[in-house]
């Protein structure tokens, strides 16, 4: 199949050129221009061809250019500095192109050569808690890359991992047993049936886990209680598994509820519960490669190495009071998943604060012969801050509910929709309602996405929202514009079939920025960004609006070049749309 990325199809020919001088055709890269006044793309693998020939850059570039001369693509190759190869298409080339990006029903995607079977692990939201803006990035990402990486080919299944097993459950249990006392469950020699019913509500839960996590801190007698029941628990007894049970499905149901706001869907609910079973499996494996050694009490792995820049501390696999930590259960998941899943690949989309200690497990998972190092990836991220470029929070300086910013935005979105005066007189509240959502879900996702992963940003709501400029609620505007431009014209489903011209310079922009998707699409994908898609879907946006200011296409009286505008719209939107089903924005039918 040929390649629908002008990149990819000019960088295989002009790598031919290079190997026609006897030189890698690895030097033929082609990107596009960072100077679009002097050319379309550019070239700049002259310059470190130096080192294989005893020629000058400029004179390597002179011998690549003549080979690609009398290619008819080309309208131009010309060469510029010291050997830096400009290349311009013809326009009759890019019109071809464009016919087949038009028919296309992947909108000119890349896809993975070698798709691989992924574990992706995100979301990480906890037992008991409400999910709140700290849970945020997590998901609207991992939902991204798992739409990226399914796009592209792989098989991926996401787990949101929830964190279900450590000392809160047995915090929330002594505390439950100091407020209910006569619940079946707290006597030892009960060991069921239970209650089908939950004896807590996730409200309740909310009321207990702050109360308990106090009392901890306050009291040692109840911190030493917390640990033995968690043990307790940890270790069968029937009273405390019933209980725990109601907490996760109680839990659950809340944070489903919260997800599903939010447009995010997992394939697994499991937690760190899962686990369990793989620990005692893992603690003989460890013994067996001579891995597990005692450190001051605890059984600690040492995972540090010679060429380390930074210490790297041992991961503690039991503490010194024989219970797990975190890196104990990630491995026992890691063996879950290997056991039931067989990835090639296990992906972790967790808060970049907690590198180092994926580094310590994705090493003893290596040490131990689980899966290599490099088939385990930890995706981190930054925060989303307030104005003051601290972590995000209320006014009253508390942790803000999920739920209640989901709303804020919402309603927020309503009200700049409504100030906007952007609605048709004939949309019913109910449809007002829907589009209100989708605004609002735009800019909140858009937003998070479009800002490169790794690094903080600061959370504006008034200019998430803005209808102007690099949000969501613009291109959600310009898809829902070109759909209003198809229906003026009277377009149908086969028009974009049509034989595509190029008369005006906005039109060939159109294409040169719609050939880009196959190129952002790999990039955020390899590179695990993004923001690389979303910049593209915005350079598609403004595409098209020049397009849309500079020709007429309705009323063009052309039928031909009539015809051709409408083609080049299609493509647009359904491209524009693919990529923002990509960030896991929805499109409404209209605005």
């Amino acid at each position: 199949m040929t390649s629908l990325s002008f990149t990819q199809t000019l960088s295989d020919i002009v790598g031919q050129a290079f190997e026609a001088e006897g030189l890698p055709a690895s030097l033929g890269h082609v990107q596009v221009s960072d100077r679009p006044d002097l050319a379309q793309f550019q070239c700049n693998g002259a310059l470190p061809a130096k080192k294989y020939s005893d020629k000058n850059p400029r004179e390597i570039a002179t011998g690549v250019a003549a080979h690609l001369e009398g290619n008819p693509i080309f309208e131009s190759v010309t060469l510029a500095g010291p050997g830096f190869i400009n290349l311009i298409l013809t326009d009759a080339y890019i019109a071809d192109q464009a016919e087949l990006f038009a028919v296309d029903q992947s909108c000119g995607a890349w896809f993975n050569p070698e798709p691989q079977k992924i574990v992706l692990d995100f979301g990480g939201a906890n037992v008991a808690k409400p999910l709140h803006v700290g849970h945020l990035r997590a998901a609207i990402i991992g939902e991204s890359l798992k739409r990226i990486m399914r796009s592209v080919g792989d098989d991926v299944v996401g787990d949101t991992h929830l964190g279900d097993w450590g000392k809160q459950m047995g915090q929330l249990i002594v505390q439950l047993a100091k407020e209910q006392p006569n619940l079946p469950y707290f006597d030892e020699a009960n060991t069921g049936p239970y209650p089908d019913e939950s004896p807590v509500t996730m409200e309740d839960l909310q009321t207990l886990y702050p109360a308990s996590a106090q009392a901890c801190r306050d009291d040692p007698a109840f911190n030493d209680a917390a640990r033995k029941a968690t043990a307790e628990l940890q270790a069968g007894r029937a009273g405390y598994r019933a209980l725990w049970q109601h907490f996760v499905a109680v839990s659950r149901k809340s944070l489903q509820a919260g997800y599903d706001a939010l447009g995010v869907e997992f394939d697994l609910w499991k937690g760190e519960s899962d686990a369990d079973p793989f620990i005692k499996p893992l603690e003989e494996l460890l013994k067996s490669k001579e891995l597990l050694v005692e450190s001051d009490g605890a059984q600690v792995v040492h995972v540090a190495r010679d060429t380390d820049k930074k210490e790297i501390p041992p991961l503690i696999i039991y503490s010194r009071d024989g219970s797990v930590l975190y890196g104990t259960t990630d491995l026992g998941t890691i063996m879950d998943r290997l056991e039931s899943n067989a990835p090639d690949r296990m992906i972790y989309v967790v808060d970049q604060r907690q590198a180092q200690h994926f580094e310590q497990v994705f090493r003893v998972a290596d040490l131990a012969g689980l899966m290599p190092e490099d088939k385990l990836e930890h995706i981190g991220f930054g925060t989303m801050n307030g104005s003051d470029g601290k972590p995000f929070k209320t006014r009253e300086g508390g942790t803000l509910k999920l739920q209640d910013l989901i709303e804020m935005v919402e309603t927020r979105a309503a009200e700049r929709l409504q100030e906007s005066e952007r609605l048709n007189a004939d949309i019913d509240q109910a449809e007002r309602d829907d589009i209100a959502r989708k605004i609002g879900m735009a800019a909140l996702k858009f937003a998070d996405l479009s800002n490169p992963r790794t690094s903080d940003y600061i959370f504006d709501l008034d200019r998430f929202l803005a209808f102007e400029g690099k949000t969501g609620p613009y291109l959600l505007y310009a898809a829902v514009r070109i759909a209003s431009v198809l229906d003026k014209a009277g377009a149908k489903p086969g028009d974009e079939t049509a034989e595509i011209v190029i008369t005006d310079s906005s039109e060939r922009d159109l294409v040169l920025a719609l050939s880009q998707y196959a190129d952002a699409l790999k990039g955020a994908y390899e590179k695990r960004l993004p923001h690389i898609l979303c910049d593209h879907a915005y350079g598609v946006a403004q595409a098209f609006s020049k397009f849309y200011a500079n020709v007429r296409i309705s009323d063009e009286p052309d039928k031909k070049a009539r015809a051709s505008r409408i083609a080049l719209a299609f493509t647009a939107r359904k491209q524009l749309v693919c990529a923002l089903g990509l960030m896991g924005i929805d499109v409404p039918k209209r605005m």
